[in-house]
């Protein structure tokens, strides 16, 4: 039973089949022994279950608050996971360029912050107001990467018709 309360199921499933063989006789011992032995390899089952791997919305939240907190290595881990199953996430890439920005690897900070950008141009004005960014600020790629002026002509909306 103690092993059983310290979660220690292997042990404590042990001792309760050594319990059933020690024991033939003992009817009402039996029955109990039997009841926590399934659970105790019920717990195990439980506990060795193969866990699910975090969506990337789910990685990216914790990348983000690891980053918020300076753990800077374990949202580097999280982004690069993220980037790794999707390259498409926008997210993934600027979080990894804020990254290289703190850590003052101005080169590596604009290939990502460029990724970014390229998929989500909204990137941009959030990157201008980062103080992230503040190592990278003055380079003149980082302007030219930011300035609004640098935006891809957006092609024209189309015009609703108006009925007669």
């Amino acid at each position: 039973m103690t092993a059983m309360q310290r979660h220690a199921y292997d042990r404590a499933g042990e001792a309760f089949d050594a319990l059933i063989a020690g024991y033939p006789a003992e009817r009402t011992l039996l029955d109990r022994a039997r009841v926590y032995r399934d659970l105790c390899a019920r717990e195990l089952r439980r506990q060795t279950a193969t866990p699910k791997k975090p969506s990337s919305e789910e990685r990216l939240t914790l990348a983000t608050l690891a980053l918020n907190n300076g753990r800077d290595v374990e949202a580097e881990n999280l982004a690069k996971q993220v980037l790794a199953d999707d390259p498409k996430q926008d997210l993934a890439a600027y979080l990894l360029a804020a990254i290289e920005a703190r850590r003052g690897h101005a080169n590596r900070a604009l290939e990502f912050l460029e990724q970014a950008i390229k998929i989500n141009p909204g990137s941009r004005a959030q990157a201008r107001h980062d103080e992230d960014f503040a190592t990278v600020q003055d380079l003149d790629a980082f302007r030219s990467l930011t300035d609004v002026t640098s935006r891809p002509a957006e092609p024209p909306k189309p015009v609703a018709k108006r009925g007669r």
